[in-house]
């Protein structure tokens, strides 16, 4: 099982119609954060499949995907991490996993390799992990603003699990950011966390409303009230 295995099947799915698509929403122009970045038109649901298919790939040969300047190649080798991941029996796999991951995170490179990797693998490692969390503090001081972003968005497995102490501490770090991904991930993340505790994001909102970037407020109170997200930006356009 090779890396050009995973290619050619890449190649056969490729829509020459969607990729001036996904190179416009990718921001891959010129001094935009994508640039530079290849597309070749396959959907995610297509490349979850693929992942699925080679999720036993070798590591030397995921490596080969994940440096890759094709968008969609990249993002499979981290599906087939996550799945890998997910379906791992010991302790000592994940953590090979989670250290090629981490090793190699500087391809982590556009915001949905962030967000269909964070989550599931680094996420959910440190889910029964929490001396290891600092991590997740050291990326969000990160100059690197997709590390920022995984430090934030891998909290969603947290998340879902009722925890929410790092979400909100990492979110309240992230407010001073000047990126508008992190913009929108804190706001994402703070969704989540009202989507299973309204208080709790409300208790951050009061705290932090007056300094939260537009965006990020926009995106934390798009599930609130009617009348609640009106207050809130209200404030927000004074």
């Amino acid at each position: 099982m090779k890396a050009a295995n995973v290619r050619k099947e890449l190649k056969s799915m490729a829509d020459p119609d969607k990729t001036a698509i996904l190179h416009r929403f990718f921001k891959t122009g010129p001094g935009q954060y994508g640039e530079g970045d290849i597309f070749i038109g396959v959907m995610v649901p297509q490349l979850r499949q693929v992942a699925k298919k080679f999720s036993q790939l070798p590591f030397g040969e995921v490596k080969i995907l994940l440096y890759s300047r094709i968008h969609e190649e990249r993002l499979v080798a981290l599906l087939i991490l996550a799945w890998r991941y997910s379906a791992s029996s010991s302790r000592e796999k994940e953590e090979e996993i989670v250290k090629f991951y981490l090793d190699n995170i500087k391809q982590v490179n556009n915001w949905d390799l962030v967000d269909l990797s964070a989550p599931n693998i680094l996420g959910a490692h440190l889910v029964d992990n929490r001396d290891k969390r600092l991590l997740l503090y050291r990326l969000a001081r990160s100059e690197n603003v997709w590390e920022r972003r995984i430090a934030i968005v891998a909290t969603q497995t947290f998340i879902r699990n009722g925890d929410f102490s790092d979400t909100l501490k990492i979110a309240e770090m992230l407010l001073q950011d000047r990126h508008d991904l992190i913009h929108k991930a804190g706001g994402w993340m703070l969704r989540e966390v009202g989507k299973r505790d309204a208080a709790t994001e409300e208790a951050f909102l009061e705290k932090h409303y007056s300094v939260m970037p537009r965006t990020m407020l926009r995106y934390a109170i798009e599930r609130l009230p009617e009348s609640k997200r009106y207050r809130y930006k209200k404030i927000a356009n004074r």
